[in-house]
């Protein structure tokens, strides 16, 4: 029988990288995946969504090739071919995780293909065979809630509704597409598939999107989105789904009805917990109840990424997965979530880390604000990327930065300086006097500040 120091059950972004940590602490270690290394963020979402953004963004960039001064006589000609995006959406994960399976192999984990399940908190069963086993880190994800739709069922296995994962994979762009869900994966997919030419509508049951997104980037990115005809329906709740439709009851109250090829489901994720019921843990709703060190109620047993539904996001999994392997070698650490940064690949991106506006008031933080359009950017007036701004959030004793929030085209990438700023206990000073390289659109980050010290520059 194998015994190891640690064994990982699900080789995602937190897995894997528990793993290769693991090993390279100098631990025994082995991995388990039942499907594909790389988890559902190389396989069914960060990485392929991001390949099918790039490509709609391609194309949108053509279809306005007059706006850049270069000519094309027909945008007629001009016709997404999905069968080629999907290839290269494919060809881009098999490298990606074909990488992830070797860097696993090179630092020595050992690797179980198929399902592992728990038998106790010392042993796994996988494919008739068990390994022993000192800690155990579950790392199995989630899976999208089915809410209690009339007719969803039927819908989701004749093909009809879908999720995240399946639409991925879609044979051809659909004509009309409805959303339930406005959330991050809902408005991605709703960019994509509206910048190849998707009529998109997006059902909402709250009063508005992107909960957790600061007010005043969620005005602006839907002020986008309108202009780009995508119909975003909020105060609104899906009662049924029939053959070609979806009836929802409108803000008003009155029953409506859309027209559909296709409907995406992204409502909510629950933990997936087959496998491990044997260990009895304790629950937080639909999430395994962790620590801070992301122990379970078990000693030896630690759950991280989706599963314990902290923050779901891949690299929250990833470091969860390095504080883990790290508290098992007696090393303390605790995560700050309000120094994580997230990301929306809208078009523009949405970056944001910190408190929203909205959140420091409700904490009494004595803050100010200030905000800097990409208007009054030079690069991006070049680069033709004029919608949005960034918006810093800093006390207003030491100009300590709380939160910065980004809406633009690279906003992903922007934010980085926010993450190290906030990790370092920087303020708003510091960066004002941080020389920026011109032109670039990171000088938002410079002029932002200077409007914390006292007035920005260039406006």
């Amino acid at each position: 029988m194998n015994t190891y120091d640690v064994v990982i059950v699900g080789a995602g972004p937190g897995g894997y990288v528990a793993a290769i940590k693991a090993a390279q602490k100098g631990l025994k270690t082995a991995i388990i995946e039942k499907e594909a290394i790389g988890g559902v963020c190389l396989n069914w979402g960060c990485i392929p969504t991001k390949s099918l953004l790039k490509s709609a963004k391609v194309y949108k960039q053509f279809m306005h090739a007059k706006d850049y001064g270069i000519d094309i006589a027909n945008n007629d000609d001009i016709k997404p071919n999905w069968k080629a995006i999907i290839k290269r959406k494919d060809r881009i994960v098999r490298r990606l995780t074909g990488g992830v399976k070797m860097l696993l192999k090179k630092n020595n984990v050992d690797i179980y293909e198929g399902f592992g399940e728990v038998k106790n908190k010392n042993e796994i069963i996988i494919n008739d065979q068990t390994i022993k086993t000192k800690h155990i880190i579950l790392s199995t994800g989630a899976s999208p809630i089915l809410p209690p739709i009339d007719g969803l069922k039927e819908a989701y296995d004749k093909g009809l509704l879908m999720t995240s994962k399946q639409l991925l994979d879609i044979e051809d762009i659909p004509k009309d597409l409805v959303i339930i869900g406005g959330g991050v994966i809902g408005l991605e997919f709703a960019t994509i598939f509206n910048s190849f030419g998707s009529h998109v509508t997006i059902i909402e049951r709250e009063d508005r999107i992107l909960l957790n997104v600061d007010d005043d980037i969620r005005d602006a990115i839907l002020k986008i989105v309108k202009k780009e005809k995508m119909n975003i329906l909020t105060d609104s709740s899906v009662t049924k789904i029939a053959k070609n439709e979806v009836i929802y009851k409108d803000s008003k109250g009155n029953e409506q009805t859309i027209k559909t090829d296709k409907v995406l489901l992204s409502v909510g994720m629950k933990a997936n917990t087959k496998g491990y019921e044997s260990l009895d843990l304790k629950m937080n709703n639909n999430f395994v109840k962790t620590d801070d060190a992301m122990k379970t109620s078990l000693d030896n047993v630690y759950a991280i990424g989706d599963m314990n539904g902290k923050m779901m996001l891949a690299h929250v999994a990833s470091h969860q997965g390095i504080l883990a392997i790290n508290h098992i070698l007696g090393e303390k650490e605790v995560m700050d979530y309000k120094q994580v940064p997230s990301a929306i690949y809208s078009f523009p991106e949405i970056a944001q880390i910190g408190y929203t506006e909205k959140e420091a008031k409700e904490a009494n933080l004595d803050y100010k604000t200030s905000t800097f359009p990409l208007q009054a950017n030079g690069k991006a007036l070049s680069a033709n990327e004029t919608d949005g701004f960034i918006k810093i959030i800093a006390s207003k004793k030491y100009n300590e930065i709380l939160g910065v929030h980004i809406l633009a085209d690279n906003a992903s990438d922007l934010i980085s300086e926010a993450v190290m700023t906030m990790k370092l206990e920087g303020t708003a000073d510091e960066i004002a006097h941080a020389i920026h390289p011109h032109p670039t659109i990171s000088e938002v980050f410079n002029e932002a500040a200077w409007g914390i010290v006292d007035k920005a520059i260039h406006i």
